[in-house]
């Protein structure tokens, strides 16, 4: 698995209460084709695929479990994000080294300019555990 700083959304980032993603990923303006004067739609999914990664890095205590939303919005203070993928996760799943399966890649209709995730902590909150998140250049999977 080959990450960049650029796409990176957390890097083992403490989770011990509901937050968003350390960073965020800007796409950039659309902009408008020579002569036009209409802004380009971006629609990032179809096509080839991009990938993304979810992983726990740090096992977690205590909570019951965590969701994770992938948010797009058309501002980088994300006044009005927008779900474009979630999956609650239990505790028990949350060892270190899980992969978030729900997350492989960035979904068709992603099309604001920002995007994060948010974590949402679901019971007591947790002392440890991390996560790292973020676009990879593929998956890479050891064989069983």
């Amino acid at each position: 698995m080959i990450l960049s700083q650029e796409e990176l959304l957390s890097n083992a980032q403490a989770i011990t209460a509901t937050a968003p993603s350390t960073n965020t990923i800007d796409f950039g303006p659309t902009g408008k084709v020579l002569g036009g004067s209409i802004n380009l739609i971006r629609d990032i999914g179809p096509g080839e695929v991009v990938p993304i990664r979810v992983q726990v890095v740090e096992a977690f205590n205590n909570l019951t479990s965590i969701t994770f939303d992938l948010q797009t919005d058309d501002n980088s203070a994300f006044s009005s994000p927008k779900v474009v993928q979630s999956a609650t996760v239990a505790l028990a799943q949350l060892t270190n080294g899980a992969r978030v399966a729900a997350f492989d890649y960035i979904p068709v209709g992603t099309n604001e300019r920002y995007m994060r995730i948010n974590y949402t902590v679901t019971g007591t909150a947790p002392t440890t555990g991390k996560v790292t998140a973020g676009i990879v250049l593929d998956h890479q999977e050891a064989p069983l």
